[in-house]
């Protein structure tokens, strides 16, 4: 993935410009502009072999002409429509192209800038939304460049050649019946706001339908148990009712348009039957023959016809230029996709020299909000394991996501001297390692969900968290699939896989949010004394309610009311009650035994 965002990003330079994306496919638009020439070119063939047919036909009931000339004519007509339409393939083959080359490009580039995003910021976009974005959106602006490519031939060079044949038959017939089609592309570009305004609206509803549809998925069984089930159902018809009429919407005002911008195209259509009748007669503008006549008026008609299709071009410019605006801020290519420092991409074997960690009275709010804590401070150097506890919301998992750099902390957080939010992206990828209370397993094996594509061995790091049996019962052992999100494990398993994954995968600072909560007692403390084994070298920040392994933490944390105290086990429980009361309300085998 890496190296075709490396491959984009020398191509695209401003993937925020529709521009750039036309020039990367210059070759494929160079093959559609060949192909569009000759097919456009070639249409002017259809109306002019129609009119020489049609006054073939009258000399031969004038006796003037023969059957055989007629045969030649329509030999000619069918080999040019062959030529018209083998061109017309080839075109819309390469434009077809086009858009799916400028779809693959916008979405990858999309969904790198997506990976980039914190879990906060995507939390408060919302799933619904971001998928709309990701899918909806890119697939109806680059539709908006398909269409625009394909009516530049299409419409723009057939209307050109086509209004050249007609002020060359009759240039003051061909202005006069030219009056009405600018009048479709002002109707159509006076249609701009409510197109846009009801494409939007649609897109709204689509992410809010999107979001309801995952609620429903994720929390049926809940809904189910606690008999909310009818209530959910209503709310979702409201969301499915509210989209289904903004989709109306949006459909009626950009499609429905078509046949009146082609009724006000084809009102011309009075002025040739009138003065071209008498350019037959000899009376008009012009002497003309019945051939003559009849091909203006196909060639008007062909025109008419292309002009409605313009008119409608533009509401679908209008529609596609409402998904750029909602997708323009995320088409930003990383500037570090790669690990500049730490740990390169790779398993634990991998690892380089650990950093110490000094973190010097750090406090943290969420944005618009009061501090969640306040003046923290702790020293690590590899090897130690800091234990961190407290009381239920006390901030213990807020001070775990801090390291993850998700929004802004005041205060200092130090890897050898180094401070932590001015590095980049990768750089704190490539150091800090965080395993949260989601397991976030994909559906895939449990072989991939550990490896992540590395190539390796799993089963060493199945052993260390003691699930190694449990696989190997399994009827695919390690190629058995988990399921989305790791529906087919049980709590304790899929915990235990996720934390096979994160040592897989070790970086020099590991923050582990309650690894063991779904656990029994003796697989914790096998599973324990496992990391500490590994973890000899790194620094391992565990975060845990349950206190009987804490005696055996380099350092803990006890976190109460935003404010923190650090010290030993011993000191502790000599210097905090609250600790020392909990802990030995544990160690005597209470509640939190498991």
């Amino acid at each position: 993935m890496q190296q075709t965002k490396k491959n984009i990003s020398k191509k695209i330079e401003h993937p925020d410009r529709i521009t750039e994306y036309f020039k990367e496919e210059w070759a494929v638009l160079l093959a559609v502009t060949i192909s569009g020439i000759i097919y456009n070119i070639g249409l002017l063939a259809g109306p002019w072999f129609e009119g020489k047919m049609t006054g073939c036909l009258v000399n031969i009931l004038g006796g003037s002409e023969t059957f055989a000339d007629m045969l030649i004519l329509a030999a000619l007509y069918v080999i040019s429509i062959a030529v018209v339409q083998i061109s017309r393939y080839i075109k819309r083959f390469y434009v077809r192209r086009f858009s799916n080359n400028v779809n693959k490009n916008m979405k990858q580039i999309l969904y790198g800038s997506l990976v980039h995003k914190s879990w906060a910021q995507l939390l408060e976009e919302g799933a619904g939304n971001v998928m709309t974005k990701a899918i909806l959106d890119v697939d109806d602006c680059v539709e908006g460049m398909r269409k625009f490519t394909t009516e530049i031939f299409d419409t723009g060079i057939a209307m050109a050649a086509y209004m050249g044949m007609l002020l060359w038959y009759d240039w003051r017939l061909a202005l006069l019946c030219m009056i009405f089609p600018p009048v479709s592309y002002y109707i159509a570009e006076k249609m701009k706001d409510i197109v846009q305004k009801t494409g939007a609206a649609y897109k709204v509803q689509a992410g809010i339908l999107s979001e309801a549809t995952l609620d429903r998925a994720d929390n049926a069984v809940t809904y189910r148990v606690f008999g909310c089930e009818s209530e959910r159902r209503k709310s979702y018809e409201k969301n499915l009712s509210d989209y289904e009429k903004s989709a109306v919407l949006a459909n009626i005002w950009n499609s429905s348009l078509q046949p009146i911008y082609r009724i006000i195209s084809m009102a011309g259509v009075i002025f040739i039957l009138y003065f071209g009748g008498k350019n037959v007669l000899g009376t008009g503008w012009r002497e003309w023959s019945v051939a003559a006549f009849a091909t203006f008026l196909a060639c008007f008609t062909k025109l008419a016809d292309k002009s409605s299709k313009a008119a409608r071009l533009f509401n679908a410019v209008h529609k596609a230029q409402v998904s750029w605006k909602r997708i323009k801020p995320l088409m930003v290519i990383p500037k570090d996709d790669a690990p500049k420092s730490g740990q390169p991409a790779g398993c634990a074997d991998a690892l380089v020299s650990v950093p110490a960690l000094a973190v010097n009275n750090i406090s943290f709010a969420y944005p618009e909000s009061k501090n969640i804590y306040s003046d923290i401070s702790f020293n690590a150097k590899p090897g130690e394991i800091i234990g961190v506890t407290g009381p239920v919301a006390c901030g213990k998992s807020t001070l775990g996501r801090t390291f993850l750099c998700e929004y802004p902390y005041d205060g200092s957080i130090r890897l050898s001297g180094r401070e932590l939010k001015d590095m980049t992206a990768s750089e704190r990828t490539g150091l800090v390692g965080y395993l949260g209370h989601d397991p976030e397993l994909f559906n895939d094996s449990i072989a991939n969900n550990v490896m992540m594509g590395d190539k390796g061995d799993c089963r060493q790091y199945l052993k260390m968290v003691c699930i190694d049996e449990e696989v190997n019962a399994m009827e695919d052992g390690t190629d058995t699939l988990v399921g989305s999100g790791g529906v087919r494990l049980s709590g304790g398993q899929a915990q235990r896989l996720a934390l096979a994954r994160t040592l897989c995968h070790m970086k020099p600072v590991m923050v582990l949010d309650d690894p063991f909560s779904a656990l029994d007692r003796k697989t914790e403390v096998q599973v324990f004394h496992n990391l500490r084994s590994m973890a000899q070298n790194n620094i391992v920040i565990l975060i845990s309610h349950r206190l009987y392994l804490f005696p055996q933490m380099s350092r803990i944390i006890w976190m109460d009311n935003g404010r923190a105290i650090a010290g030993t086990h011993e000191e502790l429980m000599e210097q905090c009650p609250e600790y020392a009361e909990l802990y030995l309300e544990q160690a005597g085998g209470g509640s939190n035994d498991k």
